[in-house]
């Protein structure tokens, strides 16, 4: 017998944008549902709500922008969730990046909410960048997270050991209220390793918003030198600018490269199983700290052979010269001589690739990925800690 919605516990899922929601956290609200909770999420709604309201979740639009800097605004946005919370009075409530986890948490501490799962992605510029700005807005941001992450009743999803090491140690948040899922998982039945080798040559694909820290200039800059060694290949970039983050690049510098004849940019796409299916190396030269790319995972899945940075989530993606290469960030002349290797020999392509997909199986599978987020649900719904 289906239980009625006012008998069934309340997730409330907080995400700034529904198209990050629809790429990286549908599965696990989908499974939630599933198993049973009533389950609504709160973003700012663009061409994804009917997609989302259709699964049978319920919606609620906010203002919150990733990049907003005015402090009336920000304040305005905290009062709004506060709102919100007390409305929806949610069993639980999973705030999902940065600022969802910030502003999320200071909300449900004023609206008492008894359960929050905070899902970190990555720590990015503030806690990593070494310059001077950096380390201010770092010292700042925290002070900030501290008062977030170590509230009663929080718990604090990290995808890699590295950020739930760095944020325990700093004392940013305590080791007990702490959980660790290896990123967003990749559905294996539905991004599946190529098949048909047929003789064009071969290309190469990333897949992510077009942001300088992706390390897109530096895959842009080996192109030439790479072709004037006689490779024959074509570079795929999928993506749009992602204009809330000041690291986005121009649309008219991705046009002037596509236009020299450098990349095929094809902007957003939702067929990305079917581009991962056609490519044969995923790269990604990211220049900053992820929590595990859902590229990288993704291109796993299907089976491709990746070239990415030795920096913290990316190489959780990678056992280096089993299923890919590692490069240091921003060295240019590693990332040439990675991907110049996979060009010039397709068995090391596809054997590097069958490694790609036995990972995929055995560590990022999208199943395992929505149980265990499932049991820290009823872990914390029990009150276990």
């Amino acid at each position: 017998m289906q239980i009625p919605l006012l008998g069934r516990q309340r997730i409330l899922m907080v995400v700034t944008e529904d198209w990050y929601f629809w790429s990286h956290r549908r599965a696990v609200a989908v499974g939630a549902l599933e198993a049973g909770y009533r389950v609504t999420v709160a973003s700012r709604f663009g061409d994804y709500r009917e997609r989302i309201e259709a699964l049978g979740i319920e919606t609620v639009p906010i203002k919150m922008r990733r990049s907003g800097r005015n402090p009336i605004g920000e304040m305005a946005s905290v009062a709004d969730l506060v709102n919100l919370y007390r409305r929806l009075r949610p069993d639980i409530v999973h705030h999902v990046s940065l600022k969802p986890v910030l502003y999320g948490s200071w909300a449900a501490r004023v609206a008492r909410v008894p359960r929050v799962i905070n899902a970190i992605s990555g720590l990015g510029y503030a806690f990593t960048d070494s310059g001077p700005k950096a380390r201010v807005y770092g010292a700042v941001s925290e002070i900030l997270f501290r008062s977030a992450l170590r509230m009663p009743g929080s718990t604090t999803i990290f995808q890699n050991e590295e950020d739930r090491s760095y944020c325990v140690g700093r004392g940013i948040v305590e080791d007990i209220q702490t959980a660790l899922i290896r990123g967003s998982g990749v559905d294996l039945d539905t991004f599946l390793p190529k098949n048909i080798d047929d003789g064009s040559a071969p290309s190469l694909i990333y897949i992510g918003r077009m942001l300088w820290s992706k390390g897109i200039d530096d895959l842009v800059a080996v192109i030439p030198s790479l072709r004037e060694k006689g490779y024959n290949f074509n570079v795929i970039l999928v993506g749009e600018p992602d204009y809330d983050n000041p690291e986005a690049i121009p649309v008219s510098q991705i046009q002037a490269w596509q236009n020299e004849g450098l990349v095929e940019w094809l902007g957003r796409r939702d067929d990305i199983p079917e581009l991962m299916a056609k490519a044969d190396i995923a790269v990604l030269p990211s220049a900053y700290r992820e929590g595990i790319p859902k590229m990288l995972i993704e291109a796993a899945g299907a089976g491709l052979p990746i070239v990415t940075t030795d920096a913290p989530g990316c190489r959780e993606a990678v056992d280096e010269g089993q299923n890919g290469f590692l490069v240091p960030v921003r060295d240019r002349s590693a990332l040439a001589d990675a991907i110049g290797k996979l060009l010039a020999d397709p068995d090391l392509r596809r054997r590097m690739g069958m490694a790609s997909r036995k990972k995929a199986e055995a560590e990022f599978s999208e199943a395992v990925v929505v149980e265990q987020t499932l049991n820290l649900y009823r872990q914390r719904r029990s009150g276990i800690e």
